[in-house]
């Protein structure tokens, strides 16, 4: 895959997508969010990947939202794949909740606005002691009605998390810290250390235990969508197993299925 505003590799069991837009402190655009759906719908495919680590280039940024720049009237200006930057947003943080394997944001500086979403949503944020968190939304009129307000919720609380959003205050990584907002704060130039030791030990866990677990913790606050989740996660492991074999086998060798031998 060729890609523009974003870098994409994966080694070693880990697949690290860096938003690569630096001079814009790592805002994002319509192309920047398409290929970002490319580079997650890959790792989550690619059986070799156990673990994602999601960042942005350079030291000042993780990612500070949707590029301000090329909004206008009605939303963002140009399409990704035919849907609006904003709803593509939605998809880049839903493929980040669902991609059957850990999601660790990497948090190298500003977190904001839509960047800020972003790490809320991986399962995992590890952040230098230089990062700061916080929301823009109601300062340059928008919001996140979805996944930036309820996980955010689950993460620090109702009161924290209004204080978020409505304030639109910077935190430091301390604070995020003490509110529950990352799970750890590391010296600047420690970072990639401690991001590779958290993927070393993902790595030696059960891929199908964590995938199942994942798709658990948002089976009951997801509704209808995350029980779909948790049932099609069990569902490719019965499609592994002699039972499920013996029904796809009898109906290619056109005969009765022998389902007899599963009940003893």
């Amino acid at each position: 895959m060729e890609f523009t505003e974003i870098l994409y590799e994966k080694k070693d069991g880990v697949a690290r997508v860096t938003i690569n837009r630096p001079e814009k402190h790592n805002a994002c655009t319509t192309t920047t969010v398409y290929e970002l759906t490319q580079a997650l719908t890959d790792a989550w495919v690619d059986r070799c990947v156990g673990v994602v680590v999601l960042t942005g280039a350079g030291d000042k940024a993780f990612c500070t939202g949707g590029d301000q720049s090329i909004r206008e009237e009605g939303g963002y200006a140009g399409t990704v794949a035919a849907l609006p930057l904003e709803v593509a947003w939605q998809q880049v943080s839903t493929l980040i909740r669902t991609i059957p394997k850990p999601v660790i944001a990497r948090v190298n500086g500003y977190a904001i606005g839509g960047g800020h979403v972003f790490h809320v949503v991986c399962d995992f944020s590890i952040a230098s002691e230089n990062a700061k968190f916080g929301q823009a939304g109601p300062r340059v009129g928008s919001f996140d009605p979805g996944y930036g307000t309820g996980d955010l919720v689950r993460a620090v609380g109702l009161k924290r998390a209004k204080e978020i959003w409505f304030l639109c205050r910077q935190y430091t990584a301390q604070q995020a810290l003490d509110m529950g907002l990352v799970n750890s704060v590391v010296p600047h130039d420690q970072l990639d250390s401690e991001v590779d030791k958290w993927c070393t030990d993902l790595l030696e866990k059960s891929p199908t235990a964590m995938k199942m677990l994942k798709y658990a913790f948002h089976a009951e606050t997801d509704g209808v969508a995350g029980v779909t989740n948790l049932g099609v996660g069990g569902l490719s492991m019965f499609y592994n197993t002699e039972e499920s074999l013996e029904g796809k086998n009898a109906f290619i060798e056109r005969r009765k299925p022998d389902f007899s031998k599963f009940r003893k």
